[in-house]
């Protein structure tokens, strides 16, 4: 990797982070001069790192508009939940079905890591060592999965879901128990109770559609 393209690399990962967290808010415009200095590299770099942005449908580029965060809506958020739910199964099933002792481990140690890695979100986003415990964590889960493919797609709709989570911000915690919720669907899939774990999963998902939705709603 050359240095122009490490550099486009970095600031892709910077801006992708920022609207993942919430830092760049669902419909804010990305004035590429304004990003360009405030992280200190040239326009041209931006905007590939925009460009790539777009691709995954974080950004949304508009003609003679520029570009700006995609919009966050009731109507994506329970596309993306038939989705996910659909993919993230299919995934489950088959990690379970062919995972061995060393994917039973590392559901147990991702599942350490997350509940000892403190989930303290300022005012305005996640605590991000939070959020790449929890990516993992769900990794661990379908891990074993032998289809590249079903893992690229539930890898895509996986990001687009955490989107939601710089929303879910404002929720207490009598809205849910995370650590339950995950304690409970990584002993399943120890135990190989398909059923069980899908059914777990799958509340999982829909808990956070649920308080989206409200939370959008306002």
């Amino acid at each position: 990797m050359d240095v122009s393209t490490s550099l486009t690399y970095t600031t892709y990962c910077r801006l992708r982070a920022e609207v993942l967290s919430g830092r760049l808010p669902q419909g804010a415009k990305l004035k590429i001069g304004e990003l360009a200095e405030n992280l200190g590299v040239g326009a041209g770099v931006v905007r590939e790192a925009l460009s790539r942005l777009t691709a995954e449908s974080l950004v949304v580029a508009t003609p003679q508009r520029g570009f700006s965060v995609t919009p966050i809506t009731a109507e994506d958020v329970r596309d993306l939940t038939e989705a996910r739910v659909d993919i993230e199964l299919a995934c489950l099933r088959r990690s379970i079905a062919l995972g061995d002792v060393s994917w039973e481990s590392g559901i147990v140690a991702a599942l350490h890591k997350l509940n000892r890695t403190p989930n303290e979100p300022s005012e305005a986003d996640l605590s991000e060592p939070w959020t790449s415990a929890h990516a993992q964590f769900h990794c661990a889960l379908v891990q074993a999965c032998d289809t590249k493919w079903l893992l690229r797609v539930r890898e895509q709709l996986f990001i687009q879901g955490e989107r939601y989570r710089w929303i879910n911000v404002r929720m207490s915690e009598s809205d849910r128990d995370l650590r339950s919720e995950h304690g409970e669907i990584a002993e399943a899939a120890i135990q190989r109770d398909v059923a069980t774990t899908c059914e777990l999963m799958e509340h999982h998902l829909r808990l956070t559609e649920k308080l989206t939705l409200r939370l959008l709603a306002g």
